[in-house]
């Protein structure tokens, strides 16, 4: 895959075919191949157009250029899978950028979707609607392909063309290729995945920085859904090397960090994380919360429909730090409003992995010492639990009463008291506890998820022996997207914002930096658990991914005004 984007630039000379009627000459570049004869082949074909179409400036007839992606399977005849618009080779747009622009309108039509908000979908193929509808044009693609102080030529744009022209084609294989092709597709074209992901954050990075939060989430649950189904794949392939008797078992691959997503920006005074992870690519957390993260032995739930549609969740992760820069005797201070929102792909409805954990640091560059801090806004959180008892004690009497004939003591039964006591309590508690604190240069935002019943750690608690254990939290998480106590909205996410912490920390800085354009880090690290929720199951697990970014912070004076511009 790696020569699929300067091969593309060689198309631009291609020569027409002799005569406008004469058949499209093709070119062809074998993208997978198996030594049985099963092929993934993109093609490109180039033809002049009638007579009666309108000519070059030299007279001659106008090129055509269009590309298919064909695939054969052992023993048969290739068959065009896809094919593109007819580009016009004489227009000012390099044909490959075009062609990446059809690519990436096709795969947002095809992403998976909310059916909410207006939103359209173009599930099981594209119509006429869904292809008609362009979501990018070639003006914020370009700008993303030459994004970093790179050039179009550089492994950063080719990857990105690479990841979206393989997201065409794993929809391609999903949707209408045989189901060999499939196989093919991950077999050979695994290991261009990864290298895609690897080496596109940047133009990646700007492309979605470019198209809004809207197409964002469009293209990055198309791309979630491949990601799934290649660490679904792996799993399985893991689980198949059985070792051979009277030896070492070898250690587990560790999760993948490349289909681990993310990237920062600086916008309207706000630094933004976004993280994107598909369940299966996070480590497994095998000890308590305080230990390292490490990757154990995938152990599935036994009912099919639940692992089904745990494996295709992906967490979706947001944290948003505003920023304030001060002139207060030479010093600068960041206040901080954290905003997290994470949730799993609607594949089993109420049954998905949900945030235990979410831990968020921001400060000066690792090793800087242009800023001395963080101070803290308030001290650790210390919560007080609120219970309301209350008792109710209720009394009746009764006097003397008569018995029937023949009875002793005169046939008068003695007086009786009856009281009966009554006790309630009730308790306020919240699930989510949030602290703040520092380590070194860094200030840090920490929430943790506790059971409403128990006080239990969410991300902490481990099973013990048959299935139970101290504070067992599975029947106070249940139903946890519903009632007034929930801990989730009922979309199945989790919104943290300023009214929940409206704290700040400050950092000094010198005045000499006054001018400069300083680096700062920002983090975000999430812990997912399972817990069921509507069906019966034994299944329990918390899952772990982590970003970190550097963002940048101008220090620029404005003439007459003693405080400074962002």
């Amino acid at each position: 895959m790696d020569d699929v984007w300067p091969w593309l630039a060689s198309v631009a000379p291609l020569p027409p075919a002799a005569a406008p009627d004469a058949p499209p000459r093709p070119w062809s570049l074998p993208l997978a191949a198996s030594p049985d004869g099963a092929s993934i082949v993109l093609q490109v074909h180039a033809a002049a157009t009638a007579t009666a179409s309108p000519r070059s400036a030299d007279g001659e007839p106008a090129r055509l250029v269009a590309f298919s992606l064909a695939v054969s399977v052992a023993g048969g005849e290739a068959r065009a899978l896809w094919v593109s618009d007819a580009f016009a080779a004489s227009s000012s747009v390099p044909l490959r950028l075009r062609l990446l622009v059809q690519l990436l309108n096709e795969v947002l039509a095809l992403s998976p979707y909310v059916p909410c908000l207006g939103a359209t979908s173009a599930a099981g193929g594209l119509g006429d609607d869904a292809s008609s509808e362009a979501w990018v044009d070639a003006d914020v693609v370009s700008a993303a392909v030459g994004a970093g102080g790179t050039d179009a030529s550089s492994a950063p744009a080719a990857a990105f063309f690479s990841l979206a022209l393989l997201l065409r084609l794993f929809w391609l294989c999903a949707l209408d290729a045989p189901a060999d092709a499939g196989y093919l597709f991950f077999r050979d074209l695994g290991a261009g995945i990864e290298r895609a992901l690897v080496e596109c954050p940047p133009a990646l990075g700007a492309f979605l920085r470019a198209v809004g939060p809207d197409v964002e989430e469009r293209f990055m649950r198309s791309l979630g859904y491949m990601l799934a189904k290649w660490c679904l794949l792996r799993e399985i392939q893991a689980a198949a090397v059985k070792p051979a008797p009277q030896q070492e078992v070898p250690r587990r691959r560790r999760a993948l960090p490349a289909a681990c997503v993310s990237y920062a920006a600086e916008a309207h005074g706000l630094w933004v994380l976004r993280g994107y992870a598909p369940v299966l690519a996070m480590p497994r957390v095998t000890g308590p919360a305080s230990a390292s993260v490490a990757a154990s032995p995938h152990e599935a739930p036994e009912e099919p429909a639940l692992r089904y549609g745990l494996v295709h969740q992906q967490l979706e992760a947001v944290a948003q730090l505003e920023y304030a820069v001060r002139d207060d005797a030479g010093g600068a201070d960041d206040d901080d409003d954290a905003q997290d929102d994470a949730a799993g792909a609607d594949v089993m409805d109420g049954e998905r992995h949900f945030p235990s954990r979410i831990r968020i640091w921001v400060g000066p560059r690792f090793g800087a010492s242009y800023a001395t801090g963080p101070s803290l806004g308030r001290s650790t959180g210390n919560p007080e639990r609120d219970v309301e008892m209350t008792r109710t004690v209720k009394g009746a009497f009764s006097g003397p009463t008569k018995l029937g004939n023949g009875n002793i003591n005169g046939g008068v039964a003695p007086p009786r008291v009856k009281a009966k006591m009554r006790s309630s309590a009730r308790a306020r508690t919240r699930s989510w506890r949030w602290e703040q604190e520092a380590e070194g240069s860094a200030g840090v935002f920490e929430g943790v998820l506790c059971d409403p019943v128990t006080g239990t750690e969410v991300s902490a608690w481990r099973p013990g022996v048959g299935g139970t254990g101290a504070g067992d939290p599975r029947n106070g998480m249940r139903r946890r997207y519903g009632g007034p106590g929930r801990a989730f909205s009922k979309m199945r996410g989790l919104v943290v914002a300023g009214d929940e912490l409206p704290e700040e920390m400050t950092w000094r800085v010198g005045r000499e930096q006054e001018g400069r354009t300083l680096r700062w880090r920002l983090g975000l690290k999430a812990w997912v658990s399972y817990l069921p929720n509507e069906v019966r199951s034994r299944h329990f697990e918390t899952r772990c991914v982590e970003w970190a970014h550097e963002v940048e912070l101008p220090l620029v004076p404005i003439d007459g005004d003693e405080s400074w511009a962002l």
